[in-house]
């Protein structure tokens, strides 16, 4: 199997900074980041990331400066294509745009070099239907931020070759991911589809007054939330034996809400304005020192638990 040692990102906003930053912690690779204009400072928040990585010895200064030696920012698209083995796009979530993106680079690419989205929930097939050949376009979801959360789902469109499928996979492995095949091309892949289905039965609670956000919040956090890091759902149920399992299932998912139709109570707060951190209120409110210790305790806590993760 051919070695994958040219990575270019496109889209240089928080998704791409974190991308090229993913892949230059493999000493072998070389990452162009691409962005459509230069900037002042345009490795600064990789920089800024590091920094934090280090602040809590989770990575040395030489591999934080190795990291910034192996990636290169331009706004040169076809210089930054010339020599990839591998193009991950992370421009906006737009069907069109993704889809003329890929028609657009493919003439100015390798004949063999794999084009990856990091669409979160569209059609990898109909994201590659522009393009000539379909085999080498994949799904590369990673989460959100993509330099401490592990998961990144490798999703086979309808034409995605198994050669593509295994390339992605081994380079995400060697950048020291945790991969995993959504062998079925469905909206939402594999953990956005469980994360929404939590996110309908969270809402519904709420809305008929059940319980309120911070406790479904904190029911969440300090019950199965605290299992899930190391006991996977249906391992559990394993572990429960599956004869319980089905005796509560019998029981329970008839009063589980099953709603096709975004949440009322979801809809209602958009379209007052209340966004959550973006506007310091959503489903609760939020000061500016709320907002930033939530943000600074998730990502301390994801350095701390991936410290050793190989």
């Amino acid at each position: 199997m051919r070695e994958i040692k040219n990575v270019t990102v496109l889209g240089s906003g928080l998704m791409g900074n974190g991308l090229a930053q993913v892949f230059a912690q493999c000493e072998d690779i070389q990452v162009i980041l691409r962005s459509r204009s230069m900037k002042d400072d345009p490795l600064g928040p990789v920089r800024k990331n590091l920094e934090l990585l280090q602040s809590k010895d989770a990575m040395t200064k030489e591999e934080a400066d190795g990291i910034l030696s192996r990636i290169r920012f331009t706004d040169d698209l076809a210089a930054s294509l010339a020599d990839a083995d591998f193009v991950i796009e992370c421009v906006v979530e737009n069907m069109e745009i993704k889809q003329n993106l890929f028609r657009d680079i493919e003439p100015l690419c390798k004949p063999d070099a794999i084009f990856a989205t990091n669409t979160s929930v569209m059609s990898i097939t109909e994201i590659a239907s522009k393009t000539k050949d379909k085999s080498r376009v994949v799904g590369a979801h990673f989460w959100n931020p993509p330099y401490l959360i592990p998961l990144v789902e490798v999703v086979k469109a309808e034409e995605t070759s198994e050669e593509t499928m295994e390339l992605t996979m081994e380079l995400l492995r060697r950048a020291k991911k945790r991969p995993v095949r959504c062998q079925k091309d469905v909206p939402g892949f594999i953990a956005n589809r469980l994360q929404h289905a939590i996110w309908r039965e969270a809402l519904s609670i709420v809305e008929n007054g059940i319980a309120d956000p911070a406790t479904v919040d904190e029911a969440l956090r300090y019950g199965p939330g605290l299992r899930w890091p190391i006991l996977g759902i249906l391992e559990n149920a394993d572990m429960i034996g599956l004869d319980l399992s089905l005796s509560i299932q019998s029981y329970i998912v008839k009063y589980l809400e099953d709603s096709h139709e975004p949440s009322k109570l979801l809809k209602e707060l958009v379209e007052k304005g209340d966004l959550g951190f973006k506007t310091g209120k959503g489903y609760q409110t939020w000061t500016p020192e709320q907002i930033e210790a939530s943000t600074r305790r998730l990502k301390e806590y994801l350095i701390e638990v991936t410290k050793d993760l190989k």
